[in-house]
């Protein structure tokens, strides 16, 4: 018994640093936010004036908040799906199939991961850039007359974005992938290529399932990190611009606190928090399956 208890007491003493910073960084600002969205007050001042579920009822009548929304789930939406349609499919080829260097795509793939967000807006900005940048230059090179497409104006901005978002993160994943595909056994193959399956087919009805574990993980990861990367991106290339086409609910929270309405920021990091929180429980439910084992 007394082995038992000091015991305890030694997994106590080790958890409760990591469990105080825990609280005093992650759990009481979230409570902080969630009391200051029922305020009225400046972002330098003092004074706090109480009005309840005002903040809120003004929150979803304005459009812009309304629009900044629709951006975000569109990037959640669009990244995503492009962004694991292409890790999978990369993963595979690469795991699959007999190609030189593999090695080196894997490290080619995998180095825009490492590269800062700005560093990354500043590389396409430069390649969305009208008058000179590399993807006109190509187009017009390809047609035979100058082209000049803006493509962080208004039409354009959301699928710049997306493209930018989707070269950062497809590497990552591929290499996750790729390792989780490596350790399928190569028999279950060879079985489902006797009994004349493809190599799609077997990309679907082997591969996909005896992974899926690892895809469902990283899917929610993705998705609500999606929501942080997006911001950044917005910030870095467009400041959610023009005439707020590509403002995402991120940056529109840091734009009415910088306009002095703090209380309404912190209205906005709420619905942000149960946004993200109700469709980390979505997709873990949608997800759902039952654990494959070989």
């Amino acid at each position: 018994m007394e082995k038992h208890r000091g015991r305890s007491r030694f997994i106590t003493l080790c958890v409760a640093p990591a469990a105080i910073l825990f609280f005093i960084f992650m759990i009481l600002p979230t409570l902080n936010v969630f009391r200051m969205s029922l305020f009225e007050r400046g972002a330098y001042s003092p004074t706090e004036t109480f009005v309840g579920l005002k903040n809120f009822q003004m929150l979803f009548r304005d459009s812009q908040f309304i629009r900044s929304m629709q951006n975000t789930i569109l990037l959640i939406v669009v990244v995503t799906v492009i962004t694991f349609a292409l890790a999978l499919v990369f993963a595979g080829i690469l795991t699959r199939e007999k190609i030189r260097g593999q090695n080196f795509f894997r490290v080619v793939f995998y180095i825009p991961n490492i590269l800062s967000v700005v560093v990354i807006s500043g590389i396409f900005s430069a390649i969305y850039k009208p008058e000179n940048g590399m993807l006109n230059s190509i187009l017009s090179m390809l047609s035979g007359k100058a082209i000049m497409v803006l493509w962080k104006d208004e039409p354009l901005v959301m699928v710049s974005i997306i493209i930018a978002m989707v070269w950062q993160a497809v590497g990552y994943y591929m290499v996750m992938y790729m390792a989780s595909m490596s350790s399928v056994p190569q028999s279950l193959y060879e079985s489902a290529g006797l009994d004349g399956a493809g190599r799609v087919t077997q990309f679907f009805q082997i591969t996909i399932p005896l992974i899926w574990t690892n895809i469902r993980t990283t899917l929610t990861f993705f998705i609500i990190s999606t929501i942080n990367m997006a911001f950044l991106f917005v910030k870095a290339m467009t400041s959610g611009g023009p005439n707020g086409a590509s403002e995402v609910a991120l940056s529109y929270m840091y734009g009415q606190k910088d306009a002095g309405l703090y209380g309404y920021s912190m209205a906005i990091g709420v619905v942000i928090f149960l946004f993200s929180f109700l469709l980390s429980a979505l997709v873990n439910k949608v997800t759902k399956r039952e654990p494959l084992e070989f």
